[in-house]
């Protein structure tokens, strides 16, 4: 992992606005837009993903960034849950709900390495760093 100097740098935030975007525009190209409460929701629950790895790394510290990862982490399953109401009623074409599916498992992975990685460092955050 380089160096990261700020949110906009990490892989999983990138990652998670790709998603949001790809929410969005399913819901400009399909009928989903017709369903507000689910669009509401989706788009919700896609954009607090990136929004708690902001908001996380925003913290300068590990064990709060921690937090704000696995509020995240639960945020891509809310989104796959919602991905699959919007497939079962008939929003999406299985490829499209596939190919997110796999992006939202591979996010939710990425997330979960990456607190891992985060409680085993010695590096516990710029607020605990020592100038």
């Amino acid at each position: 992992m380089g160096t990261v100097k700020k949110f906009e740098d990490l892989e999983i935030w990138k990652s998670a606005r790709v998603i949001c975007n790809d929410i969005f525009t399913i819901k400009e190209k399909t009928d989903l837009k017709t369903d507000f409460k689910l669009y509401n929701q989706l788009n919700g629950s896609s954009g607090s993903i990136m929004d708690n790895i902001a908001e996380g790394f925003e913290r300068n510290g590990n064990r709060e960034f921690i937090q704000f990862l696995a509020i995240a982490k639960a945020s891509c399953g809310e989104t796959r849950s919602q991905l699959y109401r919007a497939f079962d009623r008939k929003y999406i074409e299985k490829e499209i709900f596939d190919f997110l599916l796999e992006k939202l498992i591979q996010l939710s992975r990425q997330i979960s390495s990456f607190m891992n990685y985060l409680q085993n460092t010695d590096l516990k955050g710029t607020k605990f760093r020592k100038e």
